[in-house]
């Protein structure tokens, strides 16, 4: 069993930076991959970024080369460096870890980006 915690969501004008964090109550590094998806009002839920155990990252068409997905073993956490925001990445952001045949979800972080 694992339990995700983000945090660093918030307000943020169009242009501008958030990093989020996923804390994780196991050790990451047994995770196959962990991701962050999001959510926005109305729509769908998308990955955004994806890294797997051996580092392989992955990232939806509309955040790459402006998000980048990082970890730290040691401290048990996953990251998303968010930069040059736009009012279209407001959402709700989930953090996903995939482990053995299980999935495991945090609870999610507001991002509001204003134009």
């Amino acid at each position: 069993q694992a339990q995700l915690v983000e945090s660093g969501g918030g307000l943020v004008q169009a242009g501008g930076s958030l990093r989020l964090s996923c804390a994780a109550s196991v050790d990451i590094f047994r995770m196959n991959a962990m991701g962050w998806y999001r959510q926005g009002s109305g729509k769908q839920r998308e990955l955004v970024a994806s890294i797997t155990r051996g580092g392989t990252t992955n990232y939806a068409d509309s955040v790459k080369a402006r998000f980048t997905i990082s970890r730290d073993n040691a401290k048990k956490t996953v990251y998303l460096q968010m930069n040059s925001l736009k009012p279209e990445d407001t959402a709700v952001y989930y953090c996903a870890a995939w482990w053995g045949l299980r999935s495991y979800w945090g609870q999610g972080t507001q991002v509001a980006v204003s134009s």
